[in-house]
């Protein structure tokens, strides 16, 4: 499959046909994949292979929580989980709001989950000592996960980068043996795709990518 191709139709896949993914071809992934980059090519990304019923019951379980609170912010109007404007819906609202299946189900219906961890210990945190959350640090690790489903796309699977369970990242540590120095990047559902493959939309280029400054003229496919 040509790469233009891969990269206009790889979708957040959360709905799998009951075909399995082998292990010769989930390891072919993962040989491609490993290419990504990192900070000082470092490469301190690690993947746990999950099939195991319970296992894949406790993940879920941890995604729970973070996945009410987003279902009650959007109910609300609000960007959910942002850390810029913080949440005006208590802890009560959230407690009743039902966990969207879609959400949390994908686990428990993939042929296989990879958990994607990182070692902190190898990962440079430039904006560690920001008055801001962290991203930096996503840098390397990020790239890796996309890849994954870039090669998962090539093979014809599919399969979605999700962050939910992070809010427990204790009891999914304690759930897989993580040490305390390991982070819980994403838990990422793999199948067979339940429904056809079309070229995805998003926002045109000249809406987010502006010329020398914040506000400045869009960049166009013609020079000015």
């Amino acid at each position: 499959m040509e790469l233009y191709d891969v990269m206009t139709t790889t979708f957040s896949c959360r709905e799998f046909t009951d075909d399995p993914i082998p292990d010769t071809t989930l390891y072919r992934i993962l040989e491609r994949a490993r290419f990504a980059p990192s900070g000082g090519n470092r490469q301190g990304w690690k993947v746990i292979v999950v099939r195991d019923r319970n296992t894949r019951e406790g993940l879920s379980r941890a995604a729970e929580p973070a996945a009410k609170r987003y279902a009650a912010q959007v109910q609300a109007g609000e960007s959910p989980w942002n850390t810029i404007e913080r949440t005006k819906v208590d802890g009560d609202t959230i407690a009743r709001t039902a966990a969207p299946t879609r959400l949390t189900e994908p686990v428990l219906k993939a042929a296989v989950v990879l958990v994607v961890a990182v070692d902190l210990r190898v990962v440079a945190s430039m904006d560690a000592d920001l008055d801001r959350v962290g991203v930096i640090s996503g840098a390397s690790v990020y790239p890796f996960a996309w890849n994954i489903l870039l090669a998962a796309r090539q093979e014809g699977f599919g399969g979605t980068i999700t962050t939910l369970a992070a809010a427990q990242e204790p009891a999914v540590q304690a759930l897989l043996g993580l040490p305390p120095h390991v982070a819980l990047a994403a838990v990422m559902p793999l199948g067979r795709p339940a429904k056809p493959i079309t070229r995805l939309k998003r926002k045109p280029v000249e809406e987010f990518a502006t010329l020398e400054k914040w506000g400045g003229p869009p960049l166009s496919p013609t020079p000015a």
